[in-house]
């Protein structure tokens, strides 16, 4: 592929840029103004490497997503009781796994951005769905084998969802500037109720 004059050549550098500029693009205009030319004139790059790398505006949304920690080392961590004092409660080794992504600003950033663009465009909650529900909370909750795991891996992404509109995007006060700790425990005894308190849907006894 011959090099555009002036632009960014193809690279492992390269891929992180573009990944950089989507992030900032889609949190800042969404995910349905955000277009693969968009990325490539922000991030200095001929839009064919936009494509090369990542093949469609969902693969680069998909891509921009990514957490700096892999879900599965999260979850492995919840189901071990790991990395946190108190271990043995359910509710605060998952609250603690999240805020250390959550409080991460880098990790922030995408998510925010994300959360905001699957507002608006059914491809992109699809993309957040998946990574959210399917790679990280069901996980946990099918690993502790609980009854309606799908159900309660649902209620713990809105508790997430809204934790992140509400803290870093709203910033409702008292709960945008509440310390990490006073937060940890307050999500866990929520979380914890998803995950473990008693649950009866209509026609079960």
């Amino acid at each position: 592929m011959a090099r555009t004059r002036g632009r960014r050549a193809g690279g492992l550098d390269t891929r992180e840029a573009i990944i950089e500029e989507a992030r900032r693009q889609f949190g800042g205009a969404g995910y349905a103004a955000t277009t693969l030319r968009g990325v490539a004139a922000g991030a200095d790059v001929d839009p064919r490497l936009v494509l090369h790398y990542f093949g469609s505006k969902k693969g680069l949304f998909e891509a921009a997503l990514t957490l700096p920690v892999d879900p599965g080392v999260i979850v492995a961590a919840v189901l071990a009781g790991e990395g946190i004092a108190g271990g043995e409660d359910i509710g605060i080794r998952a609250a603690h796994q999240i805020l250390r992504v959550l409080e991460n600003p880098d990790a922030r950033l995408a998510i925010i951005g994300n959360v905001r663009a699957s507002v608006e465009d059914p491809e992109a909650a699809s993309v957040v769905r998946n990574m959210l529900s399917e790679r990280l909370l069901l996980p946990i909750a099918r690993g502790i084998g609980v009854d309606h795991p799908e159900l309660r891996a649902a209620l713990m992404a809105s508790q997430v969802i809204g934790l992140v509109i509400a803290r870093y995007v709203v910033a409702f006060e008292p709960l945008a500037s509440v310390g990490e700790e006073q937060l940890l425990r307050a999500l866990a005894a929520t979380l914890a109720g998803y995950l473990t308190g008693t649950w009866t849907q209509p026609g079960e006894d």
